[in-house]
């Protein structure tokens, strides 16, 4: 739910699942709680603990500046134009 709060409206975020591993222990809540994979990635972070948004054109830079200083870097998607008025995520 808070992706959708930095985003403009008519935008979206397209995030691909498959850019990293979902956490064991998001794993065991899921199948223990029996939660729809859709609400897991709502309500849960699953393993991103914070998303930066930057220009394509600075991407690169950016996830080498984050990893020399230690942190770990995934490409989780892009931000689209979208057909609505307010701003959501698209989850590929």
């Amino acid at each position: 739910e808070n992706l959708p709060r930095v985003l403009p409206p008519g935008s979206k975020a397209v995030i691909d699942t498959k850019s990293w591993t979902f956490p064991p222990v998001f794993q065991f809540l899921q199948k223990g709680g029996n939660v729809n994979i859709r609400e897991m990635y709502r309500t849960f972070n699953c393993g991103i603990g914070m998303v930066i948004i930057v220009p394509v054109d600075v991407a690169d830079a950016a996830t080498e500046l984050l990893t020399r200083e230690g942190e770990t870097v995934f490409n989780l998607g892009q931000i689209q134009t979208a057909s609505q008025d307010a701003p959501f995520v698209d989850i590929i």
